[in-house]
């Protein structure tokens, strides 16, 4: 009835954990690995997971590939650095068994620098429960699902191991940020010198004032702060691409 799909590579420290909290919900487990070479592939097969690999080109192109490959009525996206409360786990039984909608947002809650952030990055919702057919994803960076249907919530959280340290968030805020202005660039956005000024200030307001960051203390604050690292370098990514192309 339900398949979880899960996109992977070099996830052995998390993989068990995420895998544990969908196993007694799952009908099948479809994990798409692009190029593992620690023990992740060993910790999906201990789960009889169904395994496939696939080069990485994004998050949105793998997710939909893994969702071509579940054959049960609804489908479970879920990332390897995440995994069910128990609370959401009984919910998602619950719903599925008499659905009123065709697709479902979950409410993610970060786990960041030892403890889970009750402000910064929460509420976070996210469709991640759907039927098949009814959800496709986005070909972005941080490619969402877009639901083709009527969308409900459920109780419970899932639980996001966001980053393993400090150094692995700066690296992957570098990362993100030079293919989002690759996106902006191909899609045809042009750079305006107040986007270097007014993008990092309006992140830093909204996730440390508007959504109450403060509250949650020196953590909110790094997030807002690194939030704004991530608006500058973006467009600073951008601008030096169009120093390129008239070179």
């Amino acid at each position: 009835m339900l398949s979880v799909v899960v996109v992977t590579k070099n996830e052995e420290d998390r993989l068990g954990r995420c895998l544990s909290s969908v196993k007694d919900i799952a009908s099948e487990i479809i994990v798409v690995d692009s190029g593992s070479t620690d023990k992740t592939l060993d910790i999906a097969k201990s789960f009889n997971a169904r395994i496939y690999h696939r080069d990485w080109s994004n998050y949105g192109d793998q997710i939909d590939y893994a969702i071509k490959l579940a054959t049960k009525e609804w489908i479970l996206v879920i990332d390897a650095d995440e995994a069910l409360s128990d609370e959401l786990r009984e919910s998602i039984k619950e719903e599925i068994s008499n659905p009123k909608a065709d697709c479902y947002m979950l409410n993610r809650r970060v786990y960041y620098m030892g403890k889970f952030l009750n402000y910064t990055w929460y509420p976070e919702w996210r469709i991640r429960l759907f039927k098949r057919g009814k959800a496709y994803y986005e070909r972005k960076v941080h490619g969402k699902a877009i639901c083709k249907g009527k969308i409900g919530k459920l109780r419970g959280d899932l639980y996001h191991y966001s980053y393993r340290n400090f150094n692995e968030q700066v690296m992957k805020t570098v990362r993100f940020a030079r293919q989002s202005a690759d996106l902006m660039y191909k899609n045809g956005q042009k750079f305006h010198f107040y986007n270097l000024l007014i993008n990092p200030i309006a992140y830093f307001i909204k996730f440390f004032f508007l959504k109450k960051g403060f509250l949650d203390g020196t953590r909110g604050l790094i997030i807002a702060l690194s939030g704004s690292m991530y608006a500058f370098l973006k467009y600073a990514y951008l601008y030096e691409k169009y120093l390129n192309e008239k070179k």
